[in-house]
C-alpha cells in the first residue's frame, strides 16, 4: 500500500486535533473529488514500518486524538490487508486514541460477506477496532460546505462499536444537530 500524506496536527478530518493518514488507491473515482491524485494505487510512497512508527509516535502525543484514516479509499481490499495489522498496532500501542476511517463504501457493504469489492477477511476485525466510519461516496451535488467532516450530505458519520453491536447503523453524535 501506498500512502500520500500525514498531517500531524488535522482538525478537519476528526474530533480534535489529530494525525491523518492518506492512503492511495480508490475505484470509486467520485465526480468533483477533492483528492484525485490518490485514485492511483501506485501515487505517494510505500507505507513502511518506518512510517508507523512515526504515525504511533505522534499518536503517543498528549495533545492527539486519536487517527483518521482516509485516502484514497482505505477500504480497498489491497489497503485492508495492510491496514488491519497498523490499525492493531495502533488499539494496542494507544489504547486511549480514537480510530477514525472514511469510506466511500457504505457500512452496510463492508459488513456484507458476499460483496466481493469491499469486504475480506479483514474487514470486520478492522471494524471492530474503528470508533468512527464517515461513510459514502461523494456525490458533488449534494455538496455542502457546512458539514463537519465530510463533504456531502448523503455521507453519514457512523458509531461504529454500537452499530456492530446492534447490527443497523447508529449515527455518532457528531452528526449535525446532536452535539
Amino acid at each position: 500500500m501506498n500512502c500520500c500524506g500525514i498531517y500531524y496536527c488535522d482538525t478537519a478530518n476528526g474530533v480534535g486535533i489529530r494525525t491523518s493518514l492518506y492512503v492511495s488507491g480508490c475505484t470509486h473515482h467520485c465526480k468533483g473529488c477533492f483528492n484525485e491524485d490518490t485514485w492511483d494505487f501506485n501515487f505517494g510512497k510505500l507505507f513502511t514500518e518506518e512510517i508507523a512508527n512515526e504515525i504511533i509516535n505522534s499518536l503517543k502525543k498528549p495533545y492527539i486524538q486519536g487517527i483518521t484514516i482516509l485516502g484514497g479509499e482505505p477500504w480497498e481490499i489491497s489497503n485492508q490487508k495492510v491496514l488491519r495489522p497498523f490499525i492493531e498496532r495502533c488499539r494496542k500501542e494507544c489504547p486511549d486514541k480514537t480510530i477514525w476511517t472514511y469510506s466511500g463504501y457504505l457500512f452496510e457493504e463492508l459488513i456484507d460477506p458476499d460483496n466481493k469489492r469491499c469486504h475480506s477477511e479483514d474487514t470486520l476485525p478492522m471494524l471492530q477496532l474503528t470508533d468512527v466510519l464517515v461513510d459514502g461516496e461523494f456525490i458533488l451535488e449534494r455538496k455542502n460546505l457546512r458539514l463537519r467532516f465530510r463533504g456531502s450530505d448523503n455521507q453519514r458519520i457512523i458509531n461504529v462499536p454500537e452499530s456492530l453491536a446492534k447490527g443497523e447503523v447508529v449515527l455518532s453524535e457528531y452528526m449535525e444537530g446532536r452535539i
